[in-house]
């Protein structure tokens, strides 16, 4: 539900010039540690977008183009995800494909989870290739 509400803020904003609206998570522990790592290893460039600021900012968000690209780190465990559910390995890390939103993908790390929406008219396999990288320098990925 709250991963419905930020694509929903996403997409109100798009289009609207200046720092992008997305509700942080707020991670514990070693998941806040990794996450603050994987900000600044993030592409300034994804999808042919460039890295744009988040309101409110945080080193937990990282948003590409006018939204159309965001990641957040140290989010909850996805809903739909069930404990017999397969992912898809790029680069080592496992990936969950939300089946009700064809936009939202959640890399599964040991560490933390990695939620990432991708707007339509973006590659998502190529923009989670390129996300991988990062994410699994800073997490022990696990591939389901």
């Amino acid at each position: 539900m709250r991963a419905a509400a930020v694509l929903l803020v996403l997409l109100a904003v798009s289009g609207c010039g200046g720092a992008v609206q997305v509700e942080p998570p707020a991670p514990q522990g070693a998941a806040a540690t990794a996450c603050a790592k994987l900000g600044p290893l993030l592409p300034q460039t994804l999808g042919g977008a460039e890295r744009t600021t988040s309101s409110p900012e945080s080193p937990y968000v990282a948003v590409w183009g006018e939204g159309e690209i965001a990641v957040r780190c140290g989010v909850g465990r996805p809903a739909r995800m069930a404990p017999t559910d397969q992912l898809q390995e790029i680069d080592g890390v496992g990936w969950f494909a939300d089946p009700d939103r064809s936009t939202l993908f959640t890399a599964i790390t040991d560490v933390a989870y990695v939620e990432t929406t991708i707007a339509a008219g973006h590659v998502a396999p190529e923009i989670l290739a390129r996300l991988s990288g990062a994410i699994g320098q800073v997490t022990s990925a696990k591939t389901g």
